[in-house]
C-alpha cells in the first residue's frame, strides 16, 4: 500500500500523458539516428555524464547482459568509449565520443511539440506545471 495515493494517481496520469503521446517522436528519433530506441536511451543518459555499465543498466532499466550488448554495439559504431574509472581502476566508465555527442545533438533537434492536451492548457496552468516539473527535476 502506498503512503501517498494522491501522488500515485498523479504519477500514473503523468506517465499516461507521456506514453500516449511519444510514438511519433520516437519514430522520428529512430529515423534520424538510425539506432534502435534502446541505444538512444543509453546515449541520452551518457550525454549527462560518464557512467559505469552497472549505472547504465540501472538508469535504462536493462539487465546487465542487455546493457553490455548495447554498449558493445555503440562502441562498435564509434559512439561511446570505455576508459578506466579514476576512482576504481578495476572498473570502466563509458562516455560519449564526439560522434556520440553529434548523434545526441541530432536527436535533440527532432521536434517534439506538446500534445493537444498540454497545448490547450492556459498560460497560468502551463507556468504552474513547468514550476512543479522544475522542482521534480532539480533533485
Amino acid at each position: 500500500m502506498s503512503a501517498n495515493p494522491l501522488a500515485d494517481d498523479v504519477w500514473r496520469a503523468m506517465a499516461a500523458v507521456v506514453f500516449d503521446n511519444r510514438d511519433g517522436w520516437k519514430r522520428d528519433v529512430i529515423e534520424t539516428s538510425g539506432l534502435p530506441f534502446s541505444r538512444i536511451r543509453v546515449l541520452r543518459r551518457l550525454a549527462r555524464k560518464a557512467m559505469s555499465l552497472r549505472e547504465i543498466a540501472e538508469a535504462t532499466m536493462m539487465d546487465a547482459p542487455a546493457a553490455t550488448v548495447a554498449i558493445n554495439d555503440l562502441e562498435d559504431r564509434g559512439l561511446v568509449v570505455r576508459t578506466p574509472d579514476p576512482a576504481d581502476r578495476r572498473s570502466k566508465l563509458v562516455s560519449l565520443t564526439q560522434a556520440g555527442c553529434d548523434v545526441v545533438a541530432r536527436i535533440d533537434r527532432v521536434e517534439d511539440p506538446a500534445p493537444p492536451s498540454i497545448a490547450a492548457l492556459s498560460d497560468d496552468d502551463l507556468r504552474a506545471l513547468r514550476d512543479v516539473l522544475a522542482k521534480l527535476t532539480a533533485g
